[in-house]
């Protein structure tokens, strides 16, 4: 398939639904072949089964904050393709609203550990998969506007967040010597399974506060990440893209 990515193997996590679904579509379009990985095994099948692709593109089931989870779907995804993906993005993420007076304890935990560890021991492993085989690429971590704004009810998910912006920072100056580039996007509210659940008062008050008076659109979304993801933004290192409508 042609395409800026041509021929380029691109692993998604949190490819089951939303902005991660999404992304591999549109990767899948721009000639990459296709990794989906969800914690539902199910969800991840049916984004391959979607793709308008004659790649061989593949899914798992896996649980970004457990380590062994991670390393067992880099382990097969080496051992069927003979190389580790050279494009990884991070969009896998879940919440826990409450206010922190009433938050428990163990929904902090589960925040922190899909959202912040989550991320680190992708960037970790797949990251020491890629210097090992000495493969240059692009990772894109996804955050949130959340992590700059703060949101009621979010003390978990917005530093959660926050930590995904200043680790892409971090990373990014860490793996730029092996032309491995770091980058996060930025999004506003996005229509998603996760934004559905919101109060529609909350809806109508995010979008009065939105420039362009909506929310945003998954695609709009994954245009960026699969810029992010090309040659296109070759020279774009450590850099947190911004999508919020205003």
């Amino acid at each position: 398939m042609s395409g800026p990515l041509a021929g380029r193997l691109a692993l998604v996590t949190g490819a089951g639904s939303g902005i991660g679904r999404v992304a591999s579509k549109l990767l899948s379009r721009d000639g990459a072949i296709v990794v989906a990985v969800d914690r539902n095994g199910k969800a991840a099948e049916e984004t391959i089964q979607n793709l308008n692709s004659q790649s061989d593109n593949s899914s798992f089931e896996m649980d970004v904050s457990s380590s062994d989870s991670v390393s067992k779907v880099l382990e097969a995804t080496i051992e069927k393709y003979k190389r580790p993906p050279m494009i990884v993005v991070n969009s896998a993420g879940i919440t826990r609203d409450n206010f922190m007076l009433k938050m428990p304890e163990s929904d902090f935990d589960a925040v922190i550990n899909v959202n912040l560890k989550g991320t680190w021991l992708m960037l970790k492993q797949f990251g020491q998969a890629m210097v090992d085989h000495k493969v240059s690429g692009s990772m894109v971590n996804v955050s949130s506007i959340v992590a700059r704004n703060g949101n009621i009810g979010q003390s978990n998910y917005s530093p959660s967040k926050a930590g995904v912006e200043a680790m892409t920072k971090v990373v990014a100056r860490e793996f730029g010597r092996y032309n491995i580039r770091v980058n996060a996007v930025v999004p506003g509210f996005i229509q998603t399974p996760m934004t559905d659940t919101l109060p529609q008062k909350v809806k109508d008050m995010v979008i009065m506060q939105c420039a362009l008076r909506r929310f945003g659109k998954p695609e709009e979304i994954a245009e960026v990440i699969a810029f992010l993801a090309s040659d296109k933004s070759s020279y774009m290192n450590g850099t947190s893209v911004e999508v919020t409508g205003g």
